[in-house]
């Protein structure tokens, strides 16, 4: 089958360990979106979620398809990647003689891909002009992990997720982690700022506000507690 797909996982959580959540998107041979889930792990650490991220995804998907896989974690890239075979080896011991950390996710990641085609790509978390499904995956795990509600296709979603601005990491390194920071200009975080200084920017694709109301691409929006959504549904500060 010469079939095709390209997909991102990503997980959070907010403590590490803390409220945690695993989401994935789907897109074409293209790089188009198709669809994307997203679900709550309750409290849980970020490892935990990224490789129940992956799990998710691989479950999701046709074995008979080929999957180009993005993600932002080494560590769960590397542990189905790199380190798996030595695991098995050393009877599901480290190299330190220590016991293997998240072993069930390991096990159950290792039996999907048996018998496929998967490709895994590392790709930079909040990035200007970053990876886009990367940046997808990122907030819908984020948002959901503070929700702990399912959100996505399956659940009725009929907009993608909206990417928060990413970092810039013009002087600096960047050191991945949690949530997406302030961005200046406009990347591939999904929104662009607009100039004014009331906080709000333009939504690069459509979405759902925390109020139940969904928003337009382009149509100006502003971050909450919640995520993104219309600048009238902010907290107002006391």
């Amino acid at each position: 089958m010469n079939e095709s797909i390209i997909a991102a996982c990503d997980g959070a959580s907010k403590g590490n360990p803390g409220p945690a959540a695993w989401a994935w998107v789907v897109a074409d041979a293209q790089g188009n979106p198709r669809r994307w889930e997203a679900g709550p792990l309750g409290t849980a650490t970020n490892n935990v979620a990224e490789l129940t991220a992956l799990a998710e995804l691989l479950e999701s998907t046709d074995p008979a398809v080929r999957v180009e896989v993005r993600m932002d974690s080494q560590y769960a890239m590397n542990a189905v990647t790199k380190w798996l075979p030595g695991w098995k080896r050393n009877g599901w011991k480290t190299s330190a003689g220590k016991p293997v950390a998240n072993r069930e996710l390991v096990t159950r990641i290792d039996a999907l891909l048996t018998d496929r085609t998967v490709t895994f790509r590392y790709v930079p978390a909040h990035q200007v002009d970053g990876d886009p499904l990367n940046a997808l995956a990122d907030q819908a795990a984020s948002e959901v992990a503070v929700t702990q509600r399912a959100a996505g296709t399956a659940h009725g979603a009929t907009a993608l997720p909206v990417p928060a601005p990413a970092r810039s990491t013009k002087g600096r390194t960047e050191t991945g982690g949690g949530g997406a920071g302030e961005a200046k200009g406009r990347g591939a975080s999904g929104a662009s700022r607009t100039g004014r200084s009331n906080g709000t920017i333009k939504a690069r694709f459509a979405g759902r506000c925390h109020c139940g109301r969904p928003y337009a691409a382009k149509e100006p929006i502003a971050k909450n507690p919640n995520g993104w959504g219309h600048p009238e549904c902010r907290t107002v500060p006391a």
